[in-house]
C-alpha cells in the first residue's frame, strides 16, 4: 500500500469479529523443569500457538494424529436412560436408546481445512446500489492477475471468522491490491492488540478443496469452486507481523455445504510452502450430490435473526454518488456478525460438570478445543497448576502463555449416535462472543480428526438451520474380509499380496487394494500400497 494512500485512510472504529481472545488467565513463562517444543498450530481469531510446554516427567501431549495412526481406543458405549429425553424436542419423539462413538484420548492439535481461494472482479453494477453478496457454485467474472492458475491463494475455511480475510501475500500475488482496495480500514483484534486492515471493493471469492491443484502446483480445473459476487474482504497490511492469515469465514459458509474426508489427506505445494489436509468438496445446500450421514449434531448461527450477506457502504458527503464498502461484507440481520454454535455440550472433570452448555462456538479455523472461565471454574480447573502450558502468538506478533488441561469427558448430543470424547486436552482462556460477552468455549478440529462429516450451512431467513452430519471414517486398509472387519491384520496383507501388481485390467481386480496415493489411488497394486498397510497395521476399532 502506497504511503499516501496510508495518510489519507479512513479508519472504521468496528470491531471485526474473527473470534477474538479476549482474556487468557496470568501464567508465568515456561519453568525451569518443563521441555518446551515448537509447534505451529492455527487458533482462533488470527492467532496461533508457536509451543508447548510440559513437565519433564510427565509424557508429552500426543500431537496429531500419531503419524496417521487411531487412538488408542475407539468404541461405542449406551448413554443413561434419561440421555434419550435431552434430544426429544429436536427428534419430535423420545428415542428408545442413545448410542454414543467415544473417541478417547484425542490429540491437542486437528487437522487444518486448507483450501483453494481464486478473486475475480465480478460484482454489481455500480449504478445498482446494492450492497448484498449473491452465492454463486460457479467461477464468474474476469481474475484480477493473468495467471490465475499459479497466482492463486491457499487459505483456511474458518467458520470462526465473521468475514473473509486475504492476507496481504495472497491478495498481491492474486492481483488484490490498488484499484481494488478503498482507503477504508477495519479494526482486526486479538490477544496482543489489534491492527488495521484495508476494506476491498466488491469482488468475486470463490474456493475448493486441495484436490483441485494439480501435482504441479496449477489450478487449472475450476469446476469444482464455489463462491460469492459482489463481496468485500478484508485484505493485510503489508507492515502488519505476523500477517493476518487467509480465512474464508462464516460469509460463504452459510449458504454450502463443506465436505470433509479425512480418509483422504491431501498435500500440495504452493509458492514455498507444503499444505496438507483432508480432502473437501463444496455443494451446494440443496444438491443431492452432497454425501449425507445418519449421525446429526444440530447447529445454530447466533445471534439470531441474520438475513443475508452485505457490506456496509460509506457514504461521502462530497462524493455522495460513490458508495464503497465501509466495512467488510458480514452476516447481516437483527444483530450481525454470526457464528456457527454448536447447540449442546456436557462436559466432565471428576465429580464436577458443566452439562447443556450451548455457548460453544464450532470453528473449523481452530486445530485446538478451547473452554472460557465460566466452564472452567464448573469443572475445578485452576489456572496455577496447568498439566501443559501453550504460547499464543497474537496479530501484533507478541507472545503469551495461556494454561492447558486434560478433562475427563466431553459429550456432544446429535441425532443418532452422540460424540463422545475421553482425556481430552483443552486449552483455558475466553473468546469473545458475537453475542456479546465471552463464549462457553471453541469446538476446534481436534475433536474430529477420525470422523468423516458434511458441514451444512443455513441459518439465515430462508434456510433449514446448519448442522454437522458425521461417521467414523474407514479403517484404512481394512479391505478383508469383503466389508472389513474392523481390523488390519493377516487377512489384509494376504488379500493384498493376492492382487499384488495387479491394475483395473487385470480379471480379479479389487479397487480396495489400491490404497496409495491415499488422495488419488494410481492404479496398480505395488509398494506404496504395502507401505500404507504397514502404517497401519494391527489398528482396530472396537466396536
Amino acid at each position: 500500500m502506497s504511503d499516501n494512500k496510508g495518510l489519507l485512510c479512513r479508519k472504521n472504529f468496528v470491531l471485526l469479529f474473527i473470534a477474538v481472545l479476549c482474556w487468557i488467565p496470568a501464567v508465568e513463562a515456561k519453568k525451569p523443569d518443563w521441555q518446551r517444543q515448537p509447534v505451529n498450530w492455527r487458533m482462533t481469531g488470527g492467532s496461533s500457538i508457536k509451543a508447548v510446554n510440559y513437565p519433564q516427567e510427565k509424557t508429552p501431549p500426543m500431537f496429531g494424529k500419531r503419524k496417521g495412526r487411531r487412538p488408542a481406543s475407539l468404541h461405542k458405549k449406551v448413554l443413561p436412560a434419561e440421555a434419550a429425553f435431552r434430544l426429544a424436542p429436536l427428534a419430535k419423539k423420545t428415542p428408545a436408546s442413545m448410542i454414543a462413538l467415544v473417541i478417547d484420548s484425542p490429540p491437542v492439535d486437528g487437522f487444518v481445512p486448507w483450501i483453494a481461494v481464486a478473486v475475480t472482479n465480478e460484482r454489481f453494477n455500480e449504478d445498482d446500489l446494492r450492497f448484498d453478496a449473491v452465492p454463486i457454485d460457479f467461477v464468474s467474472g474476469s481474475y484480477l492477475t493473468p495467471n490465475p492458475e499459479s497466482d492463486y491463494a491457499v487459505g483456511i475455511f474458518d467458520t470462526g471468522a465473521s468475514a473473509h480475510i486475504i492476507s496481504h501475500a495472497a491478495a498481491s500475488q492474486a492481483g488484490l491490491s490498488g484499484p481494488y482496495l478503498t482507503s477504508n480500514t477495519v479494526e482486526v483484534s486479538g490477544v496482543t492488540g489489534s491492527v488495521f486492515a484495508w476494506v476491498s471493493y466488491p469482488l468475486g471469492i470463490f474456493i475448493d478443496g486441495l484436490g483441485a491443484i494439480e501435482p504441479d502446483g496449477m489450478l487449472y480445473d475450476t469446476s469444482g469452486m464455489v463462491g460469492e459476487t459482489n463481496v468485500s474482504v478484508v485484505v493485510g497490511d503489508a507492515f502488519d507481523s505476523p500477517n493476518l492469515p487467509t480465512a474464508i469465514g462464516s460469509p460463504l459458509s452459510v449458504y454450502f455445504a463443506a465436505d470433509f474426508h479425512n480418509d483422504r489427506q491431501i498435500t500440495i505445494s504452493h509458492g514455498s510452502e507444503d499444505f496438507t489436509g483432508p480432502d473437501i468438496s463444496f455443494y451446494e445446500l440443496s444438491d443431492p450430490c452432497c454425501p449425507t450421514y445418519s449421525n446429526k449434531i444440530p447447529l445454530e448461527l447466533r445471534p439470531l435473526g441474520g438475513i443475508d450477506v452485505e457490506y456496509i457502504p460509506y457514504i461521502d458527503p462530497f462524493n455522495p454518488f460513490e458508495l464503497p464498502p465501509a466495512s467488510p461484507s458480514i452476516i447481516i440481520g437483527n444483530l450481525s456478525q454470526s457464528i456457527f454454535f454448536v447447540h449442546s455440550v456436557d462436559l466432565y472433570e471428576g465429580s464436577k460438570s458443566a452439562i447443556d452448555k450451548d455457548r460453544f462456538m464450532l470453528d473449523t479455523g481452530a486445530q485446538v478445543t478451547v473452554v472460557g472461565s465460566r466452564v472452567a471454574a464448573r469443572l475445578g480447573l485452576n489456572p496455577a497448576n496447568p498439566a501443559f502450558e501453550v504460547e499464543i502468538q497474537g496479530v501484533t506478533g507478541d507472545i503469551i502463555m495461556a494454561p492447558g488441561f486434560y478433562i475427563d469427558s466431553i459429550d456432544i448430543p446429535a441425532l443418532g449416535e452422540w460424540l463422545s470424547f475421553t482425556d481430552i486436552p483443552v486449552i483455558l482462556l475466553d473468546v469473545a462472543s458475537p453475542e456479546g460477552g465471552t463464549a462457553d468455549g471453541i469446538i476446534g478440529m481436534n475433536l474430529f480428526v477420525e470422523l468423516n462429516f458434511v458441514l451444512r450451512g443455513g441459518g439465515l431467513l430462508g434456510l433449514d438451520d446448519p448442522s454437522i452430519e458425521f461417521a467414523l471414517m474407514p479403517l484404512i486398509a481394512d479391505i478383508a474380509p469383503p466389508g472389513g472387519d474392523h481390523k488390519v491384520d493377516f487377512l489384509d496383507l494376504a488379500e493384498l499380496a493376492s492382487h499384488w501388481l495387479q491394475t483395473p485390467s487385470s480379471p480379479d481386480w479389487n479397487s480396495q487394494c489400491d490404497l496409495a496415493p491415499t488422495s488419488s489411488p494410481d492404479g496398480i497394486v505395488n509398494f506404496l500400497d504395502f507401505a500404507v498397510l504397514a502404517n497401519h497395521w494391527l489398528e482396530s476399532v472396537e466396536l
